[in-house]
């Protein structure tokens, strides 16, 4: 089964078109978990693995996927990379979908490099080796078509894939993602017209590629132009909740089967227990029935707003 493909039938199994980004800063975490570690890298790397499977046991049946930003967790050292990767794998082995949020992108050889570590497999003399195995990465293509290639081939021979950055939700992205080119063209206009060629090998039973876009919720008109121009790319959509994304603006990258994005909240699910609409029904140590919660009421707006 095509990767996109899977995604899109654990969304039709939840009914949730959402996911969950795990970005554990350490001064977010519950000091009813810090306090049981002591303050070092193992430490720190051991509070957010118990907060992590604590967050995804209690929404696994709800959500699709997660999204674990790789940057928070390279932060401290092997010990965090240690856990982000007990994060991915429990999380699939709890049914869920992982997109590992890397943003890599370099040339041929480096990129092939970075797609042996996360899609397919590292080559050790006679054997291979998966090492980190997610379902899907992002990928910056500001490099070219070499540097997303290889990305590419692994989707197709490990059955993985891609969400490349088309238009980011932060604040500065049209310094150069807005940007016109000699034809009229915007420079993300450009690249939406790529990540669908490339995926057109990709494709699957949904009408949809595996060679996916990230398209900022913060924009909602280029979120509208960009589903006009890449039909067959679903869309890993940011910037929802505390970016400032509305439930209203994001139905504008979907379909008419309700179909065609994936909406990702990260600190308004994992740091729900001290959010004004929650704090005073769940108490610190209630964290993850406070996520459970919030991502029930996320998944009520966004259905609400996609399917009219």
């Amino acid at each position: 089964m095509k990767a996109i493909d899977k995604l899109i039938e654990k969304i039709k199994e939840t009914n949730n078109p959402s996911l969950m980004g795990l970005d554990p800063r350490y001064e977010m975490l519950p000091t009813c978990v810090t306090n049981k570690y002591e303050q070092n890298l193992e430490g720190v790397a051991k509070a957010i693995i118990e907060y992590n499977k604590a967050l995804i046991d209690s929404t696994y049946d709800i959500i699709p996927a997660i999204k674990p930003q790789i940057a928070f967790y390279e932060m401290f050292g092997i010990p965090g990379m240690e856990a982000f990767k007990e994060t991915c794998h429990y999380a699939k082995e709890k049914g869920m979908v992982v997109i590992a949020d890397i943003k890599r992108g370099d040339i041929g050889s480096t990129a092939t490099g970075y797609s042996n570590a996360f899609l397919g497999k590292t080559p050790i003399g006679t054997i291979e080796e998966a090492i980190f195995d997610v379902d899907f990465i992002t990928v910056n293509p500001y490099m070219g078509t070499d540097c997303v290639k290889p990305f590419i081939e692994d989707c197709k021979k490990y059955d993985k894939g891609i969400f490349v950055l088309v238009k980011t939700s932060n604040p500065s992205s049209g310094e150069l993602q807005d940007l016109k080119l000699e034809s009229g063209k915007e420079i993300y206009t450009q690249v939406a017209e790529l990540v669908e060629k490339w995926g057109e090998d990709l494709r699957g039973e949904n009408g949809y590629s595996s060679v996916a876009a990230v398209v900022g919720a913060t924009y909602p008109e280029q979120l509208e132009q960009i589903r006009k121009v890449a039909p067959h790319t679903y869309f890993l959509i940011p910037g929802y909740g505390a970016q400032g994304g509305k439930a209203n603006d994001i139905a504008l990258g979907f379909d008419n089967n309700s179909l065609g994005g994936i909406v990702n909240a990260s600190r308004s699910l994992m740091c729900a227990y001290k959010a004004d609409r929650w704090k005073d029904k769940f108490q610190e140590e209630d964290y993850a029935k406070a996520t459970r919660a919030e991502a029930l009421r996320m998944k009520d707006e966004l259905n609400q707003a996609i399917k009219g």
